[in-house]
This record gives C-alpha cells, sequence and structure tokens, in this order.
C-alpha cells in the first residue's frame, strides 16, 4: 500500500459482512462441523460437541419462552465463567431477548442501578463467587423473594425484575432453578418461528462512565457476530484450533473475541476454571492441547511467572490475543519465546465498538506485532482528530475516532449521551489519543480524559469519586491511576476531609468495601489540604500523579 498522507484508514471492503443473527451462525457451524468439540469447561467436567451443545441452547431457549419472555425482554447473567453462561449467551440471542452482562466484580449499588436502568425483567444468578455472595446481595435489594412466588417477583427497589433463574443444585426461596428452566423439551418450530434481524439489539454490556454512572452500550447481531468472525480470521482460526479462554464472559473479549471467533470457525472453546488462576490455564492448555490462549498482560504475566511453568508442555500453542490493556513489549516476546505463541495478536477496541477496530496480523512482523496495535480491521474506517476536529497527518498524536458496523446502536435509555459519543456522521469518539504511522500501524499512547486501565478494566475516576463523595467527613475528593507492576496502573485518591474532621485510608476503603467492586477501590489513598489546581480552579490531575510517583517511587511502565 503506498504511504498514507493523513491519519484516516479503512479497512478492507472486498468481501461482504456477515448479515447472520446469532442462532443462523450456530446453526451454520452446526451443519458443518456438529460432531466436533464444541465447548469444555473443566471445573463442570463438561465436554460437548456443537450437536450436543446447540441443543442445550435450544432446550434452554425454550424453557424461557415458556417463562413468557419475549423479543426485546432484557435478561440479565450475573455469573463468573460456567457453560451455562455460554448456552445463556446464544439461547437469549435463539429467541430474540437482549442479554444483560453483569459484571461478577458488582456490588449492591452497582447492581441496581444496572437492573433498573435497562429494566430486566429476568435475571440469571450464580450462588456465589469468591468474596461475592450473589444470592445474599440479591435478597438485601429484593427481600421479596422469601415470600415470592418463583417467576412471580415483586420487589420494590427491583420493579420490573419478575424472574430470577439460580445456578446449581440447591433451592432458594422465591427462585427458580437452571435445570428446570433448561429441561424444557426443544421445540423447534417454536423457536424458528420468532422473526430475527441482524441489526436488532441483542446485548447490553455496561461501561462506566466519566460522568459517574454506567453506560449501556447496546450491540446488535451484526456488531458482534462480525467481529467474532474477523478477530477469528486474523488469528487464522480453523475448526482444530482449541481456545483456552481465561477472561471473563460478561466482557467483550470473552463473549466476542472468544466465543464467537470460535463458533464462527468451528473451533473448541476450553474453560479453565471460573475465574483466572495462572495455575489452571497452564494445567488446560498442556491437557486440552490447547493452539491459542487469550489474555490481558497480567494474566500472562502471572502465566510466564508462575514457579511451576516450566513444568507444563506448551508446545500446542500457536496463536492468541493479548488485549485489554497496554501491552508490555517484553511481556510480549516473552510470550512469543517462552509460550511458543509465535502468532500471537495484539488486539484494541472498546465495548462500545462491539469491540475490536486494530489487530496485528500473525504474518507480521514481530517488531510491529509487540510494538502496535496493528492494523485496521475489515469495513472499519478510523481518523486521528486535532481537538479542533481536522484529521491529523501520520505520526501526529490525536483523538482516535472509528466508524463501520462495529459502532454500538447507542447507549441504552439515554439519547444525550449517545449523541456525545456518535456525531451524525456515525463516527464515534473513543476518548483515546493515538498515533497512525505511514503504514498504517496504530499505536495507543495515552487518554484524552483521565480514564484507568487496571488490569484490563477500564475504570472512571470520576464514577469513583461519586462514592467517595457519599462518606460524610469527605469534603472533596480526586481520583486517578498511578503506574503499577503488576496491573498496569492502580488508582489513588487525594481526600480532603472536612473542618475538624478525622479518617483512616482503612475507613475509607471499609465504606467502598460492599457498595462497588473491589477493583474500584483506591489501592494508595492520601489526605490533603488543598489541591493542586489551575487559575480557573479546575484540579490538575497530572500533578498530582506526578508527585504520587515520585513519593511511591513509581516510573511509567513501556507499553504498545
Amino acid at each position: 500500500m503506498a504511504p498514507l498522507t493523513h491519519a484516516h484508514v479503512k479497512g478492507r471492503t472486498d468481501f461482504p459482512l456477515l448479515e447472520l443473527t446469532v442462532p443462523v451462525l450456530l446453526a451454520r457451524t452446526v451443519a458443518r462441523f456438529g460432531s466436533r468439540p464444541a465447548l469444555v469447561v473443566r471445573q463442570q467436567k463438561i465436554r460437548w460437541s456443537y450437536a450436543e451443545f446447540a441443543q442445550a441452547v435450544d432446550k434452554l431457549a425454550c424453557g424461557l419462552l415458556a417463562l413468557g419472555l419475549q423479543k426485546g425482554d432484557r435478561i440479565g447473567i450475573w455469573s463468573p465463567n460456567r457453560f451455562e453462561w455460554v448456552v445463556t449467551q446464544f439461547a437469549t440471542a435463539r429467541i430474540g431477548l437482549i442479554l444483560v452482562n453483569i459484571n461478577p466484580a458488582y456490588r449492591l449499588a452497582e447492581l441496581e442501578y444496572a437492573l433498573n436502568k435497562v429494566g430486566c425483567q429476568a435475571l440469571i444468578v450464580a450462588p456465589a463467587f469468591k468474596t461475592s455472595d450473589y444470592l445474599g446481595m440479591l435478597n438485601t435489594l429484593a427481600p421479596e423473594l422469601a415470600s415470592a412466588k418463583p417467576g412471580n417477583l415483586k420487589a420494590t427497589k427491583l420493579p420490573q425484575l419478575k424472574i430470577v433463574i439460580r445456578l446449581g443444585e440447591e433451592r432458594t426461596a422465591g427462585m427458580l432453578n437452571y435445570a428446570d428452566v433448561a429441561n424444557a423439551a426443544a421445540d423447534g418450530a417454536k423457536l424458528d418461528a420468532i422473526a430475527l434481524a441482524a441489526d436488532d439489539a441483542i446485548n447490553i454490556q455496561f461501561t462506566s462512565g466519566t460522568t459517574g454512572l454506567p453506560k449501556g452500550a447496546t450491540l446488535t447481531h451484526r456488531n458482534i457476530v462480525n467481529n467474532g468472525w474477523f478477530v477469528g480470521e486474523y488469528m487464522k482460526f480453523r475448526e482444530t484450533d482449541i481456545l483456552c479462554i481465561p477472561v471473563p464472559l460478561y466482557h467483550c473479549f470473552g463473549m466476542v473475541l472468544s466465543v464467537l471467533a470460535c463458533v464462527s470457525h468451528g473451533s473448541c472453546m476450553v474453560f479453565p476454571g471460573e475465574g483466572f488462576d495462572p495455575l489452571e490455564v497452564l494445567a488446560a492448555v498442556q491437557a486440552e492441547k490447547c493452539t491459542a490462549l487469550h489474555g490481558v498482560p497480567t494474566m500472562f504475566i502471572a502465566e510466564l511467572d508462575h514457579p511451576q511453568f516450566r513444568q507444563f508442555d506448551l508446545s500446542s500453542l500457536r496463536t492468541g490475543i493479548m488485549a485489554g490493556a497496554p501491552c508490555p513489549i517484553e511481556v510480549m516476546k516473552r510470550v512469543v519465546s517462552d509460550m511458543g505463541m509465535r502468532e500471537v495478536t495484539i488486539a484494541y477496541g472498546m465495548t462500545e465498538t462491539s469491540p475490536v477496530s486494530f489487530q496485528s496480523s500473525t504474518d507480521d512482523p514481530l517488531e510491529r506485532r509487540v510494538s502496535t496495535v496493528g492494523r485496521i480491521h475489515p469495513h472499519v474506517e478510523v481518523k486521528m482528530v486535532h481537538e479542533s476536529g481536522r484529521t491529523l497527518k501520520p505520526g501526529e498524536r490525536g483523538e482516535l475516532c472509528t466508524r463501520g458496523y462495529s459502532v454500538m446502536q447507542g447507549y441504552w435509555g439515554d439519547e444525550a449521551r449517545t449523541r456525545e459519543a456518535i456525531d451524525r456522521d456515525g463516527w464515534m469518539r473513543t476518548g483515546d489519543l493515538a498515533v497512525i504511522d505511514a503504514e498504517g500501524y496504530c499505536n495507543i499512547v495515552g487518554r484524552v480524559k483521565d480514564m484507568v486501565i487496571r488490569g484490563g478494566e477500564n475504570l472512571y475516576p470520576r464514577e469513583i469519586e461519586e462514592y467517595l463523595f457519599r462518606i460524610p467527613k469527605i469534603q472533596d475528593v480526586q481520583v486517578f491511576g498511578v503506574p503499577d507492576a503488576k496491573y498496569g496502573e492502580e488508582l489513588c485518591a487525594w481526600v480532603i476531609l472536612k473542618a475538624g474532621e478525622k479518617m483512616t485510608a482503612e475507613e475509607v476503603r471499609e465504606f467502598c468495601r460492599d457498595q462497588i467492586a473491589h477493583h474500584k477501590i483506591p489501592r494508595h489513598i492520601r489526605f490533603v489540604s488543598e489541591f493542586p489546581m489551575t487559575v480557573t480552579g479546575k484540579p490538575q490531575k497530572f500533578i498530582m500523579r506526578e508527585n504520587m510517583m515520585r513519593e511511591l517511587n513509581l516510573r511509567e511502565a513501556a507499553h504498545a
């Protein structure tokens, strides 16, 4: 290709987009690869072929229909990685329900907001995960469950939630059991009678908002089917590939880059555990002879640095994706040399773009694969713009804007913030600062706003500040990120207390503990008498960050 004259790139369009719904995609794969392995969930001892997986999907879909759920209804899922999550992803799509991904780390305030914001009529919930007692939190928000007839909940705080379906074999008052719902006899004619279109909304994923409250990015069949397909193509996936998936399903990484990349190519999905454990990942790769592995940088670091790393045979690995956070160059080199992932790729995107816009190719030079996020995906268009809106030249730093099939339908129930994000010409403002070189390779260099990426999780200081402002003793607070060797970044809070008040850092954390997810609780907390300010009275977070880096003896991490 000729060198670029402007920082404006368009992906290939010499082949059409897939005009398929999720259930049609699965049916097509079953027709071609029905007897091949589809799903391995090691902790639940599940080993299904594509034909068996599709049968489980249809049975759950029929069970959900029998509960009275209809096309367009929202159904949440609040669970770590389990086979039920994957089945639910496809069963809801089969009948046109909109699946709402609930972060497994959510606590009371976040759960209440999410369920009510999108009007979830049903919720599938795991009993617990790590320190999160899901059933306990749900009963706290909806004490009416104790006396409710299963499927007919009437809760004051969750007025639209009627149906709660719990995972596991035990019974809980007011809730249905997953097995009971999923054991319905599949009725193909009834399922096929539901008219679905590729442009139908199919999924809502919450992204934390810079103004404090999470936004529900609404994605369509076309959005995620095509993105999953292209991601698989970039890894050169075939039906013989076996992907180890330690990333969470509630996030686009697990649900699209992993699951839909596999299903669109007839590849096998392997889940090593409910959550990430480096030893479980290494054991799964060896035992299942995985050819691919996904993860955020911190996951790969934990695997490479595990004391038993050298005991595992990882020779089956060929490719995979490192994404979700800036990817350290040295880590990428170790993944290639020590894990044998000679065709590993880096992907960049955001939930609102389904998610991938840029990805390195398996045959890109190693230097390009470790130092950039690759080149533009097919049927996607990206430009770098100055704050004035002017398109920049190659090598100039600007805000990355993207448009194409992958851009979300909008933020659920929030036209104002949708208009802020997507202009009249369809350009989505990402808020990321980036550079495109003359060959079209992209490098993400920072954020327009002050989003913090901790271990692959996008954290927005404004949202956390809103929670901290609820503490009666706090007068003012500023939250920002500082470099961290393990997570890439960690949260820091500078707090000004009201006159005469005293408080410890642990008291601040304790206030947060049951209200917001653990990864949103600031690790570093400092009590100060004032903030550095501009002449117009705006807090200067970059100065606070520099001061904390000096105090903690931190340096910026080198990353792609």
